[in-house]
C-alpha cells in the first residue's frame, strides 16, 4: 500500500522510498511490495496422509501490481535406515549411533545375534552457513531409537548421536544432494543422552541438546526401580556406549554440546556445564551473542535466560530462572516476567566437581513429608520414582553452586521460580522486533489452576492443542535482588500469539484439534528475510502433524507441509540464505507411531498404516529434508535492479 509518498512492504518488514514526483513522470521504480504464503490443503487419502505432503506456494507481490507464484515440493535427502561409508571406514546407516570408540552399536535382542540399530527419530538441523569455499554442512540428530529389533521399546536405553552432512548444491536451482555423511564423535563429553531439538548460533556452530535428564536423586536411591530411565535406562545406556556399566552417570547429561565444525568438515564437541542442567529441548542465542533462553521439556518445568561472560563464549556466564506473574488468563494467558539469579559459574568449575563423584545427596537433604526448614517443590524429575510427586528439599551448606548448575530446577523452585509449565519445546528468536518466542505444546497440568501445588503462579484454562508465547525482550533491567542483568535481551512479558483448538469430538479424519490452526506447537524458526515464524508440530491431536508459517506482521497464518501420519514435524530451520538459495530444512520422525488413537471415519486406518509401512515402515525409519521453491529475498531484489537496469540502459541506446 502507499502511504505519504512511502511503499510499506508489510510482509518483509522494508519501508521503501517513494519516486520524486518528477521522476514517477517518467516511469515508476518497481519494487518487492509483499510476500506470503498460499496455504496447503490438508492430505485427505491414505496415500497423500502416508507422505509428506504440500500443494502450497510463495507469492511474490510487485508494486506494479504484477505477481509471481513460487510453488513449493518436499525434498528427501535420505531415510534413518540409508546406508553410508563413515570415516572409519565402515558402512552402516545414518541413524545408527556409535559407542565411544567410534563403533556402530549393536542390538542383539533377537535370538542373540547383532544387528546394528537404528534411530527412527532424526531430529534438529543446523544447515551451516556456507564456509569460505562456499562448502555447505549439516548438522543433524538421532533423539533416540523407538523400537529395538524384538519390538521391545529402547527409548533412552540406547545412545544417541549426530551426523554431519557436506552437501552438493545446485547453483542454477538450489537443489541439495549429498556428497558425504559420518557421525560426529562425542566420546570426549561421555556420548550424547537424547539431543532434540537444537539451533545455529550467529557464530555459525550448532548448539545440541540433552532432554529428559536422568534424575539423579532416583539413580541414587531407587536402584530396585526396573521401569526408571535413572536406573535401567541410564545404566543400558553405559553398557551400550562404554561397555561399563559402572560409568552409569546422571550428571554427565542434561547440558547443551556446542559443536564447531571446520571449513575441511573436521568437528569438535564441546559440552557446555555453566549453562545448567534440565530437560534441554533447546539453547537460543540473542544477537548480542551472550545471553540465551532454552526450552524445558516435560511436565512442572521453568524458563530460564543464560548471559555469558563473554560473546561467542559459552563457558561462563551467570544463569537466571523466570517467576511467571499472571496478568491474564484470556486466550492462552499471559504474564510478566522476573528473574531470579541462581548463581554464575565456568564450565570448569562444573566439570570439576561433576568428576570428583558429587551425588545428590551431596547437594541435599530431604524428606518425605512437610518439615522445618525444608522446601517443598514440585519439578520434572526425570521419571524417576519422584515423577509428579512434591518434594521435600533441604540445601547442605556450601552446596549453591553445585544446587545451580547440576539440579538447575529443582535449585530454582527453591529459591521462587515459576515450575510449573508444561511441555516448553522450541524457541526462535525476531531480532528486529526484539521477541522471543516460545512453544507450549499442551497448556495443562501445572499449567492450570491447582491449590494442591507448592506454588501456583500459572492458572490458565486447558487447551490441550497448545500454544506459541510471545517474550518482549528490554534492556535495563533488574533481577529480583535488585541487581543489575548485564544484558539488553531480558525477557520482561509472556502472552499467548497463537492458540490451537480442542475440538469436541474428533472430525472424519480423527483429528481432536482444528486442522486450520495450530495443534502440538514444537519447533520454532523464524526468518529475517520473510518476517515469518515457522511451526513445526508434535502433537496426538492432529493424525498428520503440519508445519505453518506465521508472519507476523500480517498475522497470516498458513499450512505449508504436512508429513506422514503419526509422524511429529522436526529439525525445522529457516535458512534465509545459503549462496543465494533459500531452505526450510524440515525432518520427520517415527511415522505410524501411535496412529490407534485415531478413529477416522473418512478414510481406513490400515490403509494409512500399509502406505507408511511400504515405505518406511511403522517406527522403523525417519527422513532428513527440507522445503525447496522458496525464493531468496535478497536474490529477487538484486535481479529486479538488474533487469530495469539493463531496462533503461536498452531505452538509452
Amino acid at each position: 500500500m502507499k502511504r505519504k509518498g512511502i511503499v510499506v512492504a508489510l510482509a518483509l518488514g522494508i519501508m521503501v522510498p517513494a519516486l520524486h514526483p518528477s521522476q514517477a513522470a517518467t516511469k515508476k521504480e518497481v519494487k518487492i511490495e509483499s510476500i506470503s504464503f498460499n496455504g496447503s490443503r490438508v492430505p485427505t487419502t491414505a496415500e497423500e496422509m502416508s507422505k509428506p505432503f504440500t500443494t502450497a506456494s510463495v507469492v511474490v507481490k510487485y508494486t506494479d501490481g504484477k505477481t509471481k507464484n513460487f510453488p513449493l515440493t518436499y525434498k528427501q535427502l535420505f531415510k534413518t535406515t540409508d546406508r553410508f561409508k563413515m570415516s572409519n571406514g565402515e558402512t552402516f546407516s545414518a541413524g545408527t549411533p556409535t559407542d565411544y570408540y567410534g563403533d556402530p552399536i549393536t542390538d542383539k535382542s533377537v535370538d542373540g545375534k547383532p544387528v546394528h540399530y537404528v534411530s527412527d527419530a532424526p531430529d534438529a538441523n543446523s544447515l551451516l552457513r556456507p564456509m569460505k569455499d562456499g562448502s555447505l554442512y549439516l548438522v543433524s540428530h538421532y533423539e533416540y531409537d523407538s523400537l529395538d529389533n524384538a519390538g521391545n521399546p529402547a527409548w533412552r536405553r540406547v545412545p544417541a548421536s549426530m551426523t554431519l552432512t557436506k552437501l552438493y548444491q545446485n547453483m542454477k536451482t538450489g537443489e541439495l544432494k549429498i556428497a558425504t555423511v559420518d557421525k560426529i564423535d562425542v566420546s570426549t563429553v561421555n556420548g550424547l543422552w537424547v539431543p532434540c531439538n537444537g539451533s545455529l548460533t550467529p557464530w555459525n556452530t550448532h548448539l545440541s541438546s540433552e532432554e529428559y535428564e536422568p534424575d539423579a536423586r532416583s539413580f541414587e536411591f531407587d536402584t530396585q526401580d526396573k521401569t526408571s530411565q535413572s536406573t535401567a535406562h541410564l545404566k543400558d545406556f553405559a553398557k551400550l556406549y562404554f561397555d561399563d556399566e559402572k560409568k552409569a552417570n546422571p550428571y554427565y547429561y542434561g547440558f547443551i554440546p556446542e559443536v564447531f565444525v571446520s571449513s575441511d568438515g573436521m568437528t569438535r564437541v564441546v559440552k557446555h556445564y555453566s549453562t545448567g542442567r534440565r530437560s534441554n529441548e533447546l539453547m537460543v542465542v540473542m544477537p548480542d551473542e551472550r545471553t540465551a533462553y532454552f526450552g524445558d521439556d516435560g511436565e512442572y518445568t521453568m524458563l530460564f535466560m543464560y548471559v555469558a561472560d563473554k560473546p561467542r563464549d559459552l563457558s561462563a556466564g551467570t544463569l537466571y530462572a523466570a517467576k511467571f506473574v499472571q496478568t491474564s488468563a484470556e486466550n492462552g494467558g499471559a504474564g510478566n516476567l522476573e528473574w531470579i539469579k541462581l548463581g554464575h559459574a565456568t564450565d570448569k568449575e562444573i566439570k570439576r566437581i561433576i568428576d570428583k563423584g558429587i551425588k545428590f545427596s551431596d547437594i541435599f537433604e530431604v524428606s518425605n513429608e512437610p518439615k522445618e526448614g525444608f522446601t517443598p517443590v514440585k519439578q520434572y524429575s526425570g521419571q524417576g520414582a519422584n515423577y509428579g510427586k512434591i518434594e521435600y528439599l533441604k540445601l547442605k551448606p556450601g552446596m549453591e553452586k553445585a544446587a545451580a548448575f547440576l539440579e538447575t530446577r529443582r535449585y530454582a523452585a527453591m529459591l521462587g521460580a515459576t515450575s510449573e509449565f508444561n511441555k516448553m519445546e522450541g524457541l526462535a528468536v525476531n531480532a528486529k522486533d526484539k521477541k522471543v518466542y516460545v512453544a507450549i505444546s499442551d497448556i495443562s497440568k501445572g499449567m492450570e489452576k491447582n491449590a494442591q501445588d507448592p506454588t501456583d503462579h500459572i492458572q490458565f484454562a486447558k487447551v490441550k492443542a497448545g500454544a506459541v508465547y510471545e517474550l518482549s525482550l528490554k534492556p535495563g533491567q533488574k533481577n529480583t535482588a535488585g541487581e543489575p542483568i548485564n544484558s539488553g535481551y531480558a525477557a520482561v512479558s509472556m502472552k499467548a500469539l497463537l492458540v490451537g483448538e480442542d475440538l469436541a469430538r474428533p472430525d472424519a479424519y480423527g483429528n481432536k484439534a482444528n486442522v486450520n490452526k495450530i495443534a502440538g506447537p514444537d519447533n520454532l524458526s523464524f526468518s529475517e528475510d520473510y518476517r515469518t515464524l515457522f511451526i513445526g508440530e508434535d502433537s496426538s491431536q492432529h493424525i498428520n502433524n503440519f508445519v505453518w508459517a506465521y508472519n507476523v506482521d500480517t498475522k497470516k497464518l498458513s499450512r505449508i507441509l504436512s508429513v506422514p501420519a503419526g509422524a511429529e514435524a522436526t529439525g525445522l530451520q529457516a535458512a534465509d540464505n545459503r549462496n543465494g538459495f533459500s531452505y526450510i530444512m524440515s525432518n520427520f520422525q517415527h511415522p505410524g507411531d501411535e496412529l490407534d488413537n485415531f478413529a477416522p471415519t473418512a478414510v481406513k486406518l490400515e490403509d494409512v498404516k500399509k502406505a507408511i509401512n511400504a515405505t518406511y515402515g511403522i517406527n522403523q525409519a525417519g527422513a532428513v529434508g527440507y522445503i525447496q521453491g522458496l525464493p531468496n529475498i535478497q536474490k529477487l531484489q538484486e535481479e529486479l535492479k538488474k533487469q530495469q537496469k539493463a531496462q533503461q540502459s536498452k531505452k538509452k541506446k
